[in-house]
C-alpha cells in the first residue's frame, strides 16, 4: 500500500488514486477527504431547490438529452407563475437557496424573462433565498443583468478541461475558449462561479480527470457541480465504442469528489441526481467523501419534470415534492449529517478569496 500526503497531490498521485484497486488505499483517500470536508466545511448539508425551468436549447451538445436536433423531445418553458410556486416551496422548507437550471438560450426575450424571475424571487422572499443560476453561455452584460437583480452563483460546467476531447463532445460551432472566457466574465461581474466536469466519458483518461481537478483550482473555482456520465439514448456520443459501467461510473465519481475536496478544500461541491441514478445511496455516499450540498426537486409538476432528461433513467421524476423532502432529509440525518435550515451556503472559499 502507498502512501500520500493528502494534503498536497500531484498530478500523477490523483490519477493512481482514480485507478487504484487497492482497498485500503481507496479506503485512506475517503477517510481522508471526510476530514477535508470537515475542517473546512463541517458535518454540514445545504439544500439548493432545483427548478429546471426550460428544457428548450441552442446548443447542440453530443451527450444531451434535450440537445436542440433531438425530435423526440417535447419542449416547454415554465411559466413565472410556475418558477414562483417553486421558490416559494423552497422558502417555506428552509432550503436557504434555489438553483435555476435551463437549456441554453440567450435571446432578449429569455434575458427579460430569467431577470424578472430572479426579482420576483427576492421580492417573494424579502432576499432570504439565494439564487443560483445555471443557464449556459451568455454576455457580460447578461450576466451583469442577472448579478444585478440579485443572482449570486452562477454554475457553468466546462465538462472537460481537455480541448481536444471538448471537441469531441460538441459541433464545430462550439467553443471551449469561449467557455472559458465565460468563467471569467462570471467572476469579473461578481457571481460565486461553479463549474464541473463529467466523469467517465468515452475517450476520457484517468489524466484527463486529474487535469480536470487542477484546472478547477487554477481557475481559482468556488463550487462544484460535476457527476459521472450517463448516456442518453437519443444522442450521438451514444453511438461511441463505450462499454457504460454503472458501478465504475459511481465508483469513479465518489473518487472525483474526495479528491477534489482534498485538492480544492474549502469549496462547495454537490452530490448530483445522476450518483443516485447509479445508486441508491450515491448522493448520500457522496456526502460521506467529500460533498456538502443537495439539490431536491422543488416542482411538483411531473410534466415539466419528465421533459427534462440530460441523460437516461434519471431519478425522481414522478415523485411528490413534499415525499421527496422528506425521505431525502431522514437519509442525511440518517449518516450523521446535519441539514443547515434557512442559511444560503455561500462558498467558503468565496469568502475567503473576497477578502484578499
Amino acid at each position: 500500500m502507498r502512501t500520500f500526503n493528502f494534503e498536497n497531490l500531484n498530478k500523477n498521485e490523483i490519477a493512481y488514486l482514480l485507478t487504484t484497486k487497492n482497498e485500503e488505499e481507496v479506503k485512506a483517500l475517503y477517510e481522508a477527504s471526510y476530514r477535508m470536508k470537515l475542517k473546512h466545511i463541517g458535518n454540514i448539508v445545504h439544500l439548493r431547490g432545483i427548478a429546471e425551468i426550460s428544457n428548450v436549447c441552442t446548443k447542440d451538445c453530443y451527450y444531451c438529452g434535450i440537445r436542440k436536433s433531438n425530435p423526440n423531445v417535447n419542449r416547454y418553458t415554465m411559466t413565472k407563475e410556475d418558477v414562483i410556486k417553486a421558490a416559494k416551496f423552497s422558502l417555506d422548507h428552509n432550503y436557504g437557496s434555489i438553483a435555476i437550471q435551463a437549456g441554453e438560450r440567450d435571446d432578449p426575450e429569455w434575458v427579460d424573462f430569467v431577470e424578472e424571475i430572479i426579482t420576483d424571487i427576492h421580492a417573494l422572499s424579502d432576499f432570504k433565498l439565494g439564487i443560483t443560476l445555471s443557464l449556459g453561455e451568455q454576455t457580460r452584460e447578461t450576466f451583469a443583468r442577472w448579478r444585478k437583480a440579485g443572482a449570486t452563483r452562477y454554475l457553468l460546467r466546462i465538462e472537460t478541461s481537455d480541448p481536444d476531447l471538448y471537441k469531441k463532445l460538441h459541433p464545430a460551432d462550439h467553443s471551449f475558449e469561449n467557455r472559458v472566457e465565460n468563467l471569467k466574465l462570471l467572476r469579473e461581474t461578481g457571481y460565486q462561479v461553479g463549474t464541473g466536469v463529467m466523469i467517465g466519458l468515452p475517450y476520457q483518461t484517468a489524466n484527463d480527470l486529474a487535469d480536470d481537478i487542477l484546472f478547477m483550482k487554477e481557475m481559482d473555482i468556488d463550487m462544484i457541480g460535476m457527476g459521472p456520465y450517463i448516456p442518453h439514448h437519443d444522442t450521438p456520443l451514444a453511438t461511441a465504442d463505450y462499454t457504460f459501467d454503472e458501478a465504475k461510473q459511481l465508483d469513479l465519481g465518489h473518487r472525483m469528489i474526495a479528491l477534489t475536496r482534498l485538492v480544492l478544500k474549502d469549496v462547495n461541491i454537490a452530490a448530483t441526481t445522476a450518483l443516485q441514478a447509479l445508486g441508491g445511496d450515491g448522493r448520500l455516499r457522496g456526502l460521506q467523501v467529500g460533498a456538502n450540498i443537495i439539490m431536491p426537486i422543488v416542482i411538483d409538476d411531473t410534466n415539466y419534470r419528465k421533459n427534462y432528461f440530460l441523460y437516461d433513467n434519471k431519478p425522481g421524476v414522478d415523485e411528490n415534492c413534499e415525499s421527496f423532502r422528506k425521505k431525502l432529509e431522514d437519509s442525511i440525518i440518517s449518516i450523521g449529517e446535519s441539514i443547515s435550515y434557512g442559511e444560503r451556503g455561500d462558498s467558503r472559499h468565496y469568502k475567503t478569496r473576497m477578502r484578499k
